[in-house]
């Protein structure tokens, strides 16, 4: 008796010891996993929060007030990236495309020699980004040769005496690969501009009138005061 006592009492254990392994609950996931998720998370959490306040600003400015918008630049839709563009200084340093980034960009074109037409466009970068007033530290101007010539010496030396103006050299059939001119011009015939994000999405008219595209730099300054300041 006292052997089949033991047996059921060894039996009663091991299904015991058996129920009580087979309740527990599944093994949590380890440590390392649990802070990835979270981190891939809390990443996913910031970049919405970064990303609102442009997005709310180009919406109400390009969708929610559509009758209030009389744009004179044609809206480039969807907007064009800026591509990793091969950028060199005069004096033929390498410039990162990537440091463009954080300002509103008027962009110029044109060759070297920049006959009358493009000191024309030139002038009139400059004269738009004065009539901006204390928003004019939001936009920087841009003018990029597109031969492998230098500027006359008077055109260097009034080049030097505007610091607001950078001079990048680029080849003509890199920026032809981005930027596009209307039908039935060229692509120096016009002014570029490129929002914070490196995002090309406005080009103005040939011949342009200055106080309407004041008009339109004005209201897309303000559209996009809530996220955008001046300096990278």
């Amino acid at each position: 008796m006292s052997g089949s006592d033991s047996s059921a009492r060894a039996a009663a254990r091991a299904e015991a010891v058996g129920l009580t392994v087979h309740s527990l609950p599944p093994p949590e996931l380890p440590l390392q996993a649990r802070r990835t998720r979270a981190g891939r998370i809390k990443m996913l959490l910031v970049l919405a929060v970064c990303a609102a306040p442009v997005l709310a600003s180009y919406f109400s400015y390009f969708v929610l007030r559509p009758q209030a918008r009389s744009n004179y630049g044609a809206l480039i839709e969807p907007s064009r990236s800026l591509p990793a563009l091969p950028l060199r200084t005069l004096g033929g340093q390498a410039v990162d495309a990537r440091a463009l980034h954080g300002q509103w960009l008027l962009l110029a074109l044109g060759p070297a020699e920049c006959g009358g037409d493009c000191a024309q466009r030139l002038y009139m970068q400059r004269q738009l980004r004065e009539m901006l007033g204390r928003e004019r530290e939001r936009v920087d101007k841009i003018w990029f040769v597109t031969d492998a010539a230098e500027p006359p010496a008077a055109l260097q030396a009034a080049l030097r005496a505007d610091p607001s103006l950078q001079v990048l050299r680029v080849p003509r059939e890199a920026l032809a690969a981005w930027l596009r001119p209307e039908d039935g011009r060229t692509l120096e015939d016009h002014l570029y501009l490129v929002d914070p994000m490196g995002e090309w999405m406005m080009r103005m008219p040939a011949d342009p009138d200055p106080a309407r595209i004041k008009r339109d730099l004005e209201r897309l300054l303000r559209a996009s005061a809530s996220w955008d300041r001046a300096g990278r």
